[in-house]
């Protein structure tokens, strides 16, 4: 079943910025509790249009990215029908391949898939996420002396591969799970905006 779907990440975390993850380095303090969304502006998988929709995840990360066994949390849409949902999960968990299927590996347990109502917002360099009653996130890119936002591109490690990603700070972070033995209530960490096109 052949996919492509293009959007919006919004990705936020207890690393400081900027997160060393994303050059292969262990996270700041040995864990990381990150949260990632991809907000589909439009796309297909299969004959399943998926447009609209986000999937996020939770994510207990305990040690160096490249290690695995991460513990994770998924989130649907709630808007999202039956087939809709199957399809997401069906590109997010790596089934279908593509770029996000490397990703997809990294993870070694997921403890749950929730749908719940998703809120996904970005404008001007500025974003705001929340998942049910479990993450909220206002994030805040850096800007260079001209005022354009700060970019990483072509970096070793990527929630978006093969798009530049938009570094920041996110003012606001909170996330709790009482199953990845997650409660953070931070401010002034790391996060990253982008675009991203997968196809698979």
């Amino acid at each position: 079943m052949a996919y492509r779907i293009e959007g919006k990440l919004l990705e936020v975390c207890t690393c400081k910025a900027i997160c060393p993850c994303w050059i292969g380095d262990d996270p700041d303090g040995g864990t990381c509790e990150g949260t990632l969304a991809w907000h589909i502006d439009k796309g297909a998988v299969g004959g399943t249009d998926v447009s609209g929709l986000t999937f996020g995840m939770l994510a207990h990360i305990p040690g160096n990215v490249f290690s695995g066994n991460w513990r994770a949390l998924a989130f649907v849409d709630e808007r999202a029908s039956p087939a809709q949902e199957e399809a997401l999960l069906s590109v997010f968990t790596g089934k279908l391949g593509g770029p996000i299927a490397d990703l997809a590996k990294l993870v070694g347990e997921v403890i749950g898939v929730e749908r719940v109502p998703i809120q996904f917002d970005v404008e001007q360099g500025s974003g705001h996420l929340r998942l049910g009653n479990k993450v909220e996130a206002v994030l805040e890119s850096a800007r260079g002396p001209d005022g354009r936002p700060t970019v990483m591109s072509d970096t070793v490690f990527s929630t978006i591969p093969g798009s530049p990603a938009y570094i920041g700070r996110a003012p606001k972070y909170w996330a709790k799970s009482e199953g990845l033995g997650i409660d953070v209530d931070l401010s002034g960490y790391n996060s990253v905006q982008g675009n991203f096109v997968f196809e698979g």
